[in-house]
């Protein structure tokens, strides 16, 4: 499992992305496929994802749904249309960031 501080900043892609790839999710859901894509290596604990999750909804780019299961209350997020450029934006730029931790980690040999 990678450490917190390695995660952190990639968070709120790796849940926009996972949005984007399904109509709605609630969190423990998100949460277990999350781990379950990686393997286990990232676990997003509740007390990182809430707060992303709300963030994200008061700046309209989710939108919830509850729905009553029984007794309880399940709250399902999805995209908002707004949503999807910001979605677009924040993959654009995590890949450009992971190009360029390449030119650092693996470096390609110079000629001689």
């Amino acid at each position: 499992m990678y450490s917190k501080e390695l995660t952190k900043g990639t968070l709120q892609p790796i849940i926009l992305k996972l949005l984007s790839q399904h109509e709605k999710m609630y969190g423990y859901e998100i949460t277990q496929k999350v781990k379950d894509l990686t393997k286990g290596k990232i676990d997003i604990s509740e007390g990182a994802l809430y707060p992303i999750l709300h963030k994200l909804e008061n700046n309209k780019v989710l939108k919830t749904e509850k729905v009553y299961i029984g007794k309880r209350v399940r709250k399902y997020y999805s995209v908002t249309k707004s949503g999807k450029q910001v979605i677009a934006d924040q993959t654009n730029q995590i890949n450009d960031f992971i190009k360029t931790l390449s030119l650092i980690f693996n470096p390609k040999p110079t000629l001689k």
